[in-house]
């Protein structure tokens, strides 16, 4: 495999074509256990011990391997492909948000809106706290500015577990009266959530009623009951564009902070399924059986990863079981959201972490380059780090949507020649991203430093690559 001269400058003296030569990806990994070996000993021990065991590991060991390595990968990939400034102001990206989710527990949740109710709150004047806190905050209250001037006062607050016990400041408590007013009046009355519908600190899950699971308001259309969305919630379409661009990164956070991370008491029903006490799975009101993850997904660890701010290692988790997630996305799937532990209010989006996850990677550079090698050599995966060398098999497979390109790649990491065919007319990709010509023939390619370079509009978008729903369906 050749390459196209190219600005990527890979350390450790490797180079773009060892990126794609099960050669080159045996010396990464042997480059990747030394740097552990160099910054964490036992844990490079224990991870080159597993791959050497024929035997499985119990779950929960599991994931803690996998959790204590994520951030070393993290680093790793940053350093291999000279990108350390960009994955630190990732990861200061999410630490300065940390400010925003300890305030949202600690006192929205926990003093605001405790042993309050919508009919409490409706009788508080919102404009008139607002008007308050402005004039003690100095500027406008926002989200950001709520947190920044509530969190002081919070913290200025005595101990309440000190063995001498004080009062607090007078002045300060008034001033966290009139938030904590504020804030049961932006969560629970309808102007408050309209007010900051777009933010995430005045956001809590709500109890669901499986019967009304959509917000619908009814109208009357020529004299007959119709039902629509608020107006908030509507998304107008115009043409083939994208309407839904997922959540940004607080909002995805916020959900990650959200998850209690089950994988710890081995509980984690987003990816086993949630069980009666003996036998079968559980099932919803409407017969759904809650087997949760049907790719076994490591969530919990997931989430837990991104939320500390390793997204590069987050994405390793998720392509352990999971290496085409960019095919699944947020809309295509939700079995892991029906089988949360939270089975009485509104469960963890955790397909919309796991969507922020791999565009926060993609959006670095060369971010298109680290997720597809990830998908190859991956040293979370103890039981295939690296692509098995050509059996000499070949294998045909029918249908290119998502199972069947899913298929067709974990057949080549195995080993396997994939021909694969599928009902719709495929367009060739362009050979120089590609590297294969139409007539199928091998050409140079180059590394991808951008990924705006490859996305196009929905609008002229020409089908090309793949096959199935994944052009003409649900994606």
């Amino acid at each position: 495999m050749q390459s196209l001269s190219t600005s990527l400058h890979l350390a450790f003296g490797l180079s773009f074509e060892d990126l794609y030569r099960r050669e080159g990806l045996v010396k990464l990994d042997q480059l990747f256990l030394n740097r552990l070996k160099e910054s964490d000993t036992g844990l490079a021990h224990r991870l080159v011990e597993i791959r050497a065991s024929d035997a499985s590991i119990a779950r929960k060991e599991q994931s803690e391997l996998v959790v204590s390595l994520a951030p070393h990968l993290d680093t790793f990939i940053a350093e291999l492909f000279g990108i350390e400034r960009e994955v630190a102001r990732l990861r200061e990206a999410h630490s300065a948000l940390d400010p925003l989710y300890s305030l949202k527990k600690k006192f929205v949740q926990k003093k605001a809106i405790s042993g309050m109710t919508p009919e409490k709150a409706a009788a508080l004047d919102g404009l008139a706290l607002e008007q308050e806190l402005a004039k003690l905050f100095g500027e406008p209250v926002t989200e950001k500015s709520y947190v920044r001037h509530v969190s002081v006062w919070f913290d200025s607050l005595p101990d309440p577990h000190a063995a001498a016990k004080t009062e607090p400041n007078p002045e300060t408590a008034a001033h966290l009266d009139i938030a904590a007013k504020y804030g049961a009046w932006a969560v629970l009355t309808p102007a408050g959530r309209e007010k900051h519908h777009h933010g995430v600190l005045f956001r809590v899950p709500h109890k669901l009623d499986m019967q009304h699971l959509v917000p619908v308001e009814t109208i009357k259309n020529n004299g007959t009951d119709a039902y629509i969305l608020p107006e908030h919630m509507l998304r107008h379409r115009e043409g083939f564009a994208l309407t839904d661009q997922g959540m940004d990164l607080p909002a995805a956070l916020d959900q990650a902070q959200y998850c209690i991370k089950c994988h710890n008491q081995g509980k984690d029903s987003c990816r086993t399924g949630l069980k009666e006490k003996e036998g079968p799975y559980k099932a919803t009101v409407f017969g759904i059986t809650l087997a949760g993850c049907p790719l076994d997904e490591k969530i919990s660890e997931m989430n837990l990863v991104k939320q500390e701010g390793h997204s590069i290692g987050a994405l390793a988790i998720t392509t352990i079981d999971n290496p085409m997630a960019a095919g699944t996305g947020h809309r295509i799937c939700n079995d892991c959201m029906k089988a949360c532990v939270f089975q009485k209010q509104e469960p963890v989006d955790i397909p919309q972490v796991e969507t922020k996850t791999l565009k926060d990677v993609l959006d670095l550079p060369w971010g298109f380059e680290i997720y597809g090698l990830l998908t190859r050599w991956n040293p979370l995966n103890f039981a295939r780090p690296l692509p098995k060398p050509p059996t000499g098999k070949k294998v045909l497979v029918v249908g290119l949507g998502p199972a069947g390109f899913t298929l067709s790649h974990h057949l080549m990491n195995d080993g396997h020649a994939v021909a694969a065919i599928d009902g719709l007319k495929i367009e060739p990709l362009e050979a120089e991203i590609s590297g294969v010509m139409p007539s199928g023939h091998r050409t140079l390619f180059r590394p991808i430093r951008d990924i705006n370079e490859i996305y196009e509009p929905l609008d002229n978008r020409v089908m090309a690559g793949f096959g199935g729903v994944a052009e003409y369906g649900i994606t």
